[in-house]
């Protein structure tokens, strides 16, 4: 990151103290950046349109990073599909209208890998975004995500407003949420593992059948990628961030279960859904249009993922 770049930039990061949000903002406070403000939903509802106007008025912004977002694993996807829809739809929407408004210099919009058709040729290329409707338990997410996309290049077209759109595979590390009634597969299995042993319980479930595939991108690579992409990346095409290693959720779970030391069975409730069928992300425009590569070795993120959340568990946090 260049320094002479970030220091006369007044950031604005939605959802600064979410999982993702904590790993950008240290990112940026180390690069140099002027000012950091992180708008999280304690102090403002992004979803209402007088909270997103303050939010300008309050913090005067060369630039925005949009994190915020209703997010959670297949199960609370399937529970809350209008909610996940209507509050990333407006959070998106007004988020980026206002920044036009307040005379932002630059967005830089995060989507999901969701937004990706449930039948999409592997490697994931963005120029198959629109070839087909998303996976069904979280369609509702990834298009109400990928309508940023949508309202970038519009703005750019009729407003000439510099909006860049990130799609970051499935993201984990220290920090990952937890809460079984919302976290994703890797923090999911982890707390199984974990409750397990604690517990004496001698299997632990997993959803689905073990066939589908996953790629996973540490949090703080996906960081990097963030930056960078608003120091350098002007263009209007949609960027893949991600690690273009797949693992089947059957290996995944078995190298968990190796990395905590879980001794038991593992049962697979075929009556849960299994997702999206496989997700490898071409990783090739990121390296091309701003250099991005991803650095974490995939077990050692594992590793100190687990190790993050004992100490948790031991402070009682």
């Amino acid at each position: 990151m260049t320094t002479s770049f970030w220091q006369d930039q007044k950031v604005i990061v939605t959802g600064g103290a979410g999982f993702l949000g904590r790993a950008v903002v240290r990112e940026l406070e180390a690069s140099g950046a002027g000012r950091v403000t992180s708008v999280d939903k304690d102090r403002y509802d992004l979803r209402q349109e007088a909270e997103v106007i303050r939010v300008y008025q309050e913090n005067p912004a060369t630039m925005v990073i949009h994190l915020a977002a209703t997010v959670g694993g297949i199960g609370i996807n399937r529970e809350h599909p209008g909610s996940f829809f209507y509050d990333n739809l407006m959070m998106g929407v007004l988020t980026l209208e206002h920044a036009r408004r307040a005379g932002v210099d630059k967005v830089v919009a995060i989507g999901t890998i969701c937004a990706y058709p449930k039948f999409t040729p592997i490697p994931f290329k963005e120029d198959d975004l629109w070839n087909g409707y998303p996976e069904e338990t979280n369609a509702p997410y990834g298009l109400a995500k990928k309508m940023l996309l949508v309202q970038a290049q519009a703005y750019r077209q009729e407003y000439g407003f510099n909006t860049v759109y990130l799609l970051p595979v499935n993201l984990y590390g220290p920090g990952d949420n937890f809460n079984p009634a919302s976290s994703h597969v890797i923090p999911a299995l982890i707390k199984k593992c974990i409750d397990a042993q604690e517990s004496g319980d001698d299997h632990i479930v997993a959803w689905g059948d073990g066939s589908p595939t996953r790629e996973f991108l540490y949090v703080d690579d996906a960081a990097r990628g963030i930056v960078m992409a608003a120091e350098h990346y002007n263009d209007p095409d949609p960027v893949n961030l991600g690690s273009s290693n797949e693992i089947s959720i059957k290996d995944l779970v078995e190298l968990v279960v190796e990395l905590t030391g879980f001794q038991g069975e593992i049962v697979w409730d075929t009556s849960k859904p299994n997702g999206q069928p496989r997700r490898k992300l071409d990783v090739s425009r990121a390296r091309e249009r701003f250099g991005f590569e991803s650095q974490t070795d995939f077990r050692e993120g594992l590793k100190r993922t687990i190790a993050w959340y004992r100490q948790q568990r031991e402070m009682g946090a």
